[in-house]
């Protein structure tokens, strides 16, 4: 039997959305955390943004990458967040089924984006660290440029042809107060693989070469400070402790990227196996727009120029002359 097919009239007979069984403040509270979690989204990821556009310091070919995560990420917070936390709260798809359809394209192309930005970084990294000569002299902010775009492109022929040909999306009869989707056997399989294993495959894989030629540097920087000026640890303290910072991002990104993608993927997989509740799909699509809230932290908070370009903006003294020269408006 098809997967759109099953028992949708008995389903709607009896549907409607339940009523509240919160008390008026928990229900007030929701809202609240709920707009300071998409507040928190917008803001960190718009800090980054105006960061990469205002600093000339940070114009740098890895922050062209950093600058388009941000952007997908802001859209996640911006168009996907909001109707995903009222959903939630509500028990009950309150926009309709136009909005319902709109809502699920507009996901499939930011979220993937989002995730294959994070993917693009990890690439740019290993190359700047495996063969930093090569890296200079090949890549130029035209083929960072060019990446850049071309990852957007990709996603959103990607997901035109996933919501095309699978079918299923854009036929479904919709009971009132429900919004999700179902595929079919086949497009589950590639949404999985194209959606979530490459990106994790690549990501992993490079982050661990990236920590394994961090280590052999650290290593190196070590024996040679042993042989030639034994009498300052300096370089060693250094080194040991660019090993620990390094084990510890590629750890945070790793564990981030799985906790909030990994739930929503097996839900994807196992709904077409099993009849889950609406009510998990809802806590999965969460985890997986939170990635988005957690990417600016990551990717920009670990790093000091971020920092210190963070503090000028809200303390709003990028409106002083020359601000966009951080060398001169930093001690």
């Amino acid at each position: 039997m098809n997967q759109t097919e099953f028992n949708w009239s008995d389903r709607c007979e009896h549907f409607s959305c339940p009523e509240r069984s919160v008390s008026p403040a928990v229900y007030i509270l929701l809202y609240v955390c709920s707009a300071a979690v998409v507040l928190l989204t917008l803001c960190g990821n718009m800090l980054v943004i105006i960061s990469v556009f205002h600093f000339k310091q940070l114009h740098t070919l890895t922050n062209t990458l950093v600058l388009s995560l941000a952007v997908s990420d802001s859209l996640v917070g911006a168009l996907l967040m909001p109707s995903m936390l009222i959903w939630t709260i509500e028990s009950c798809w309150i926009f309709g089924k136009d909005f319902c359809t709109i809502f699920w394209l507009i996901a499939g192309v930011v979220m993937i984006v989002s995730i294959y930005n994070i993917a693009l970084i990890s690439v740019d990294r290993y190359l700047a660290l495996s063969n930093p000569f090569l890296y200079t002299y090949k890549i130029s902010r035209r083929v960072m440029c060019t990446a850049v775009y071309f990852n957007w492109c990709l996603c959103l022929g990607y997901c035109t042809a996933f919501y095309y040909f699978n079918g299923n999306f854009m036929s479904s009869v919709m009971c009132p107060g429900e919004c999700f989707y179902f595929l079919n056997e086949v497009w589950t399989v590639i949404d999985l693989v194209y959606s979530f294993i490459v990106p994790l495959f690549v990501i992993i894989i490079l982050y661990t070469r990236v920590f394994v030629i961090a280590k052999k540097h650290a290593t190196a920087i070590r024996d040679l400070n042993n042989h030639t000026r034994p009498k300052t640890q300096k370089i060693t303290l250094q080194s040991m402790k660019s090993e620990r910072k390094a084990a510890k991002v590629l750890g945070i990104l790793v564990s981030v990227f799985l906790v909030c993608l990994l739930p929503y993927f097996i839900y994807s997989f196992l709904s077409n196996v099993f009849e889950l509740q609406t009510k998990t799909l809802q806590q999965v699509s969460i985890f997986y727009c939170l990635n988005s809230t957690i990417n600016p932290v990551i990717y920009a908070l670990f790093y000091p120029w971020f920092r210190r370009s963070f503090k000028l903006i809200i303390t709003l003294k990028i409106f002083r002359t020359n601000s966009s020269s951080l060398m001169n408006v930093f001690p």
